[in-house]
C-alpha cells in the first residue's frame, strides 16, 4: 500500500483496514522494539493498537495520516508499558544509541519524509506574504529587522507572519508531534 493511501477519505473498511495492518505491522513492530527491546512484547503492542484501531474507526479522523496515529500510538503504549513496568531507568536512557546510523530503519525514513512533505504542504498553503516572511527567517536565518527593510513592512508586521505561521504549523503538526520528537532526538 503506497504512503499517500494511508490517508484515507471514507470509512475504514474490512479491506483497506487489511492493506493498513499487511502494510504497517513489521515498521511498527520494529518501532516498538527500538523502546522495548523484546519483540513479542512489541508485537503485542502494535496488535493492541491495530485492535483499538478497529475498535474505534468510526470515531477515528480518518482525513488525517492513518500513519501518524498508528506510530504515536504504538509510541505511547510502549513508553507507557515501559513506565509501568519500570523497566525504564536513566541509566537504561543513557545507554540507548539515539546518534547512531544503524537505528535508522525504512519505516523512521518514511515517517521522516512524510511529516517533510506535511510540512511543505503546510508551507505552500500559506498566504504569500506570511510564507515568504517565514522562509526568510527560518531558512535564509535573516532578523525581523532585515526582513522588514526587504519587503518594506514594519517589523511588527513581521512578527505577526512569523506568529500566523507558527501557529498554523503547530495546529497542522499537531499528529506529527511524538514523531518529530523522535527525530529531533535522532539528530
Amino acid at each position: 500500500m503506497d504512503e499517500h493511501n494511508l490517508n484515507i477519505n471514507a470509512k475504514l473498511d474490512k479491506t483497506t483496514f487489511e492493506e493498513i495492518f499487511k502494510s504497517q505491522f513489521k515498521p511498527l513492530c520494529s518501532f516498538a522494539y527500538k523502546y522495548l527491546k523484546d519483540l513479542d512484547l512489541a508485537k503485542e503492542i502494535v496488535h493492541d493498537v491495530f485492535v483499538n484501531l478497529w475498535q474505534k474507526r468510526d470515531e477515528i479522523d480518518l482525513q488525517k495520516s492513518v500513519k501518524s496515529y498508528l506510530f504515536t500510538s504504538v509510541n505511547n503504549r510502549s513508553l507507557n508499558h515501559i513506565r509501568d513496568n519500570k523497566k525504564f531507568v536513566k541509566s537504561d536512557y543513557a545507554e540507548m544509541n539515539f546518534t547512531g546510523d544503524d537505528n535508522i530503519t525504512d519505516s523512521d525514513i518514511l515517517v521522516e519524509q512524510e511529516l517533510k512533505l506535511k510540512i511543505t504542504q503546510i508551507l505552500e498553503s500559506l498566504p504569500e506574504k506570511c510564507r515568504q516572511v517565514f522562509e526568510l527567517s527560518r531558512y535564509e536565518g535573516k532578523k525581523y529587522r532585515e526582513i522588514a527593510i526587504e519587503l518594506n513592512i514594519s517589523e511588527k508586521t513581521v512578527e505577526a507572519h512569523i506568529s500566523k505561521a507558527l501557529k498554523i504549523l503547530k495546529e497542522n503538526l499537531s499528529e506529527f508531534l511524538t514523531v518529530m520528537l523522535f527525530f529531533m532526538m535522532n539528530n
